[in-house]
Parts: structure tokens; C-alpha cells; sequence
């Protein structure tokens, strides 16, 4: 029997739910954006039943950035694309995680919109209320866990680029907007949020504090990730809560964004944003750690933690011609290492 199919017949030994045979479950929080926390909901949702996504709200561009612009509402395409990763792998939970990840094609106003977004801020419209909306999508796409918002209102990320300007490679510039940092050319040194003391949702607080396991990571670093720490209440929330702390690092560096960052300078980074933040773990993929006593030394100095290495990626971790890690995490192998971290790390209390 291989490795990998000891780790998923692990976690299939879960009921549905996420309850074990004893019933235990631990209460999770997973904080992220985009593609990345799409894939720590599809794994975490396989061995808990009582997870709760916070989701950052600094998208300005595609479908959102319009409905943003014309609605003045929170961009809802990281909401959705949060939820239709907690869908179930029944036929329910897939048509639904299909329908509200559709997107229209016409040559018309409705070009690249998709029907999620559009229905979450009907939904606000017709509610007011950002939670109570996103509750009831939840429910009618039978979501196995609870997405909020981090902040309820719509925030700017801004970052101090070096090197943005062409031929000036140590001028450090302002580079305004989430898709426009995402790619942007040059160095980021730092990110903020206009405004800068957003507000953050209380039921998101409320879930951190009351958590016993919080993950955060991966995801886009400066744009999803580092933002869920410059909302200055839910970061001391991150600080003071008593649930122990997974940061899930990437599989690989992002074009643009992190461009040649080493697993270590992510934890710098974080740890200039969020200096009195400590983790119990960070999490990579051992294909995408080159240098395990540099990664070891930084997670102890930067974020106070130890570091696991699981292979998490799909293919088994192989890499491309071009040496780059592959850009995607396999759901059941991330499942089965969050839920060796859980297991193993131990617990604040019996599970609630």
C-alpha cells in the first residue's frame, strides 16, 4: 500500500460531517482569498463539520470589480468562489458549485459575469445584510461551512512597489488596486488598505476568537493573505484568540506578485506586517521547500512555529520541464495533512 493511498483512506474514514467514529470535530477558521482558500475549504471540509472561511474584500477587478464600481457593494467573487468550494461532492453540491461559478459570454452588459456574484448581491439588496445573504446562499447550495466577509466594506489594497517604473529599478512607487498588485512588475515591499482602519464583520471575529484551529494561507501573499492582517480587529483577534495557528504556505512563488520569493521571505514578509503574530505550524509542500534549515530557521524567528512538510500537491508533487512547482493542491492529500496537524498538535480542549 503507497503512502498517498494510506493518508486518503485516513481521511475517508471520516463520516460525513467531518465527525470521526468518537464524534469529535474541531471548529475551524480559514482565512484567505481566491484560489488558494478555495483549496483549504475543499480540504478542510472533508474532516470537519464546523468550518467558518473568512474571506478578504479587496477585489477590483473581472465580473466583481464592475459590480463594485456600478453597485458600490462588496466585490463578490472570492464570496462565491469560496462557497462553491464548500459544496459537496454529491449531485447537489455540484450542480450548484457549477451553476454559481458560470459565466455569461454574450457581447453584451452581462459578458463575464457570473451568476454567483449576481446572486449574492441581489441577495444583499434585497437582505442588507452581508452575513444573513451569504448564510442563505450557503444553505441553499447545502455548503458545508459558513463564509463572511472580513470586513464589511469594500477595501483599496495599495502596495510600495521598488522597481515598478521601468529603468528605475530602486524607485519605490504606489501601486493601487488588488489585480493590479497581483501582477505588478517589480518588488513589493509592503501592502495597506484604504481605508486604513477598516471595520471588521463581528461574526468573523466572533468565529476566530471562538475557534480551535485557524488557518491561514495559501493564497495570492500580498493580495490575499498579508490584507486579512491590516484589518486591525480581526488581526488582534488572529493575536489573541486561543485556538492554536496553521500557516499553509504556496506551492509555488506568484508571477508578478511574489516573483522569486523563497518560502522563508514569505514568512518575512508576513511577520513586517503582523510583527506579533505567532503560529503552532507552517505548512508546505516538500517539493516546493528547497532548503528545509533555512525554511525551519525562519518559521522559529519569524512566526514562532515549527514547520511540516506533507506532499499536498496534485500530480505527487512533480514538477515541469520548466523546474517550477506545480500550481495546484490535491484536496484529499491537504485534508489528510491538516488533519495530521490537528491530531498531532494537540488540543485546546475535547472538540466542540
Amino acid at each position: 500500500m503507497t503512502a498517498r493511498t494510506m493518508r486518503l483512506r485516513r481521511v475517508r474514514r471520516l463520516v460525513p460531517g467531518g465527525r470521526t467514529a468518537k464524534g469529535a470535530t474541531p471548529k475551524v477558521v480559514a482565512l484567505g482569498g481566491g484560489r488558494g482558500l478555495s483549496a483549504s475549504l475543499a480540504a478542510l471540509r472533508r474532516i470537519t463539520g464546523d468550518l467558518t472561511a473568512v474571506v478578504t474584500v479587496a477585489d477590483d477587478g473581472g465580473s466583481s470589480g464592475r459590480l463594485r464600481d456600478e453597485l458600490g457593494v462588496l466585490p463578490p467573487g472570492d464570496l462565491r468562489k469560496a462557497l462553491a468550494a464548500l459544496c459537496g461532492d454529491d449531485d447537489w453540491g455540484q450542480t450548484w458549485s457549477r451553476v454559481i461559478q458560470h459565466r455569461f459570454t454574450s457581447e453584451g452588459e452581462l459578458h463575464d459575469h457570473a451568476v454567483g456574484n449576481l446572486l449574492i448581491v441581489a441577495l444583499w439588496e434585497q437582505l442588507g445584510d452581508h452575513v444573513q445573504a451569504l448564510d442563505l446562499v450557503g444553505k441553499l447550495l447545502g455548503a458545508h461551512g459558513r463564509v463572511l466577509p472580513m470586513s464589511a466594506v469594500p477595501l483599496e489594497l495599495q502596495a510600495l512597489v521598488k522597481g515598478h517604473v521601468k529603468g528605475r529599478p530602486e524607485e519605490i512607487s504606489t501601486v493601487r488596486g488588488q489585480a493590479t498588485v497581483a501582477l505588478t512588475r517589480g518588488e513589493v515591499q509592503s501592502v495597506h488598505v484604504v481605508p486604513e482602519d477598516p471595520p471588521a464583520v463581528p461574526e468573523a471575529v466572533e468565529a476566530v476568537l471562538d475557534a480551535d484551529w485557524v488557518v491561514l494561507g495559501p493564497g495570492s501573499w500580498f493580495s490575499s493573505v498579508i490584507p486579512h492582517l491590516l484589518v486591525p480587529e480581526l488581526r488582534r483577534a488572529l493575536e489573541e484568540t486561543k485556538a492554536r495557528k496553521v500557516l499553509s504556505l504556496n506551492l509555488a512563488p506568484q508571477p508578478g506578485e511574489t516573483d522569486g520569493f523563497s518560502p522563508q521571505r514569505h514568512l518575512e514578509v508576513l511577520a513586517r506586517h503582523a510583527p506579533k503574530l505567532a503560529f503552532d505550524v507552517v505548512l508546505a509542500d516538500k517539493a516546493a521547500v528547497p532548503d528545509i534549515e533555512s525554511l525551519t530557521a525562519a518559521a522559529k524567528q519569524y512566526v514562532g512555529s515549527e514547520v511540516e512538510l506533507a506532499a499536498v500537491a496534485a500530480g505527487g508533487g512533480s514538477r515541469t520541464p520548466s523546474g517550477a512547482a506545480p500550481a495546484k493542491h490535491d484536496p484529499e492529500l491537504l485534508a489528510a495533512a491538516y488533519d495530521r496537524i490537528f491530531r498531532m498538535h494537540g488540543r485546546i480542549g475535547p472538540w466542540r
